[in-house]
């Protein structure tokens, strides 16, 4: 088992879905408290993880590492009279992934997600989909769960040649490579260094804003997860491959990064020797956008983890694109930026 498994199979257990990532803040909080003079949550739920250099206080930059740590899921929105759940997603998700999919929710409640059977199986809409918790009735629903209450994925995990499958890679896998990044920091930097692990991303990218705006960093790097173009017959084309590396955004939907975020990360790349790809992703977008709309404007750049299934249970991605994404991070970090 490789170390990356290990830290995700930690986080991955960890409930947070959006609006609700108190245990996946506290699960990170109890792992990179030691490393950082300050560790503070803002008003949104985001936990923000200071090391303080160590220098004249006016040549100090601010540089800001961001993953977001909430994941999709559901809110129970109605109770019928047989005691089955309708419900509402939050953030992203695809119908066609949800199928006979098993959930959870905060205090340990489980149940499946199925389907109306009247309409044809082609015709399905969001709302023809329910959870069965195996309540007799909705007085026994009631007891278990209520509406309002939030469920994710409840799916195993596994690690094999060299890939690690499972639920909630996007993007607990990108807040992994931040706290491998942490363990490489040596004990003094030249710069103000904030780890910002947000809140809210899947429903619009709502934490890092705020956080941005508190920081008013120099220059940020998000990191997050980004689809492949890797499987066959794929409808759009991408140029990005598990195993390939970790790959440098250029732009998203949402999104043009900053030429000399990206023109670090390369160099970076150049001296390390670790493989990057080039991100050019036609839908979807990450907290670099509201990162770098945020006060006077933040040059922001990301770097992504080709992720198979995103917001599925059964989400996949390479080891080494890990080790690798992380070491990237750190000689961009302390060398080329």
């Amino acid at each position: 088992m490789s170390k990356v498994f290990e830290l995700y199979k930690t986080l991955a257990a960890a409930f947070g879905p959006s609006g609700r990532e108190d245990g996946i803040r506290e699960t990170i909080a109890s792992i990179a408290g030691n490393y950082f003079d300050e560790v503070t949550t803002d008003a949104l739920g985001s936990l923000i993880c200071r090391k303080k250099a160590v220098g004249v206080p006016e040549n100090v930059r601010k540089i800001m590492l961001t993953a977001h740590m909430d994941t999709p899921g559901f809110v129970v929105t109605y109770i019928d009279e047989h005691g089955f759940l309708r419900f509402a997603p939050v953030g992203g998700l695809f119908r066609g992934d949800l199928i006979h999919v098993q959930v959870r929710f905060a205090n340990g409640t489980r149940g499946v997600v199925s389907y109306e059977e009247k309409p044809d199986f082609k015709d399905l809409q969001m709302n023809n989909l329910f959870i069965d918790i195996g309540a007799a009735n909705k007085k026994e629903a009631e007891r278990m769960v209520k509406p309002g209450d939030f469920a994710v994925f409840d799916a195993p995990s596994f690690e094999q040649n060299g890939m690690i499958c499972g639920p909630f890679l996007d993007n607990r896998i990108g807040c992994a490579v931040l706290l491998m990044v942490m363990t490489k920091l040596p004990e003094t930097v030249k710069d103000d260094i904030y780890f910002v692990f947000t809140a809210q991303e899947e429903v619009g990218m709502r934490g890092a804003g705020p956080a941005a705006f508190a920081i008013e960093p120099t220059m940020a790097i998000a990191i997050d997860v980004t689809d492949t173009g890797d499987l066959p017959e794929q409808k759009y084309p991408m140029d990005c491959r598990l195993g390939g590396g970790p790959a440098v955004k250029i732009m998203d939907h949402s999104v043009l990064c900053a030429p000399r975020i990206r023109s670090a990360l390369e160099e970076a790349s150049l001296i390390t020797g670790v493989p990057i790809q080039h991100e050019i992703l036609r839908d979807g977008g990450t907290d670099t956008a509201a990162i770098q709309r945020s006060g006077s404007g933040v040059p922001t750049g990301a770097l992504s983890i080709p992720t198979r299934y995103v917001h599925s249970p059964s989400e996949m991605c390479a080891v080494r694109d890990v080790e690798q994404a992380a070491a990237l991070l750190t000689r961009t970090l302390l060398h080329t930026l």
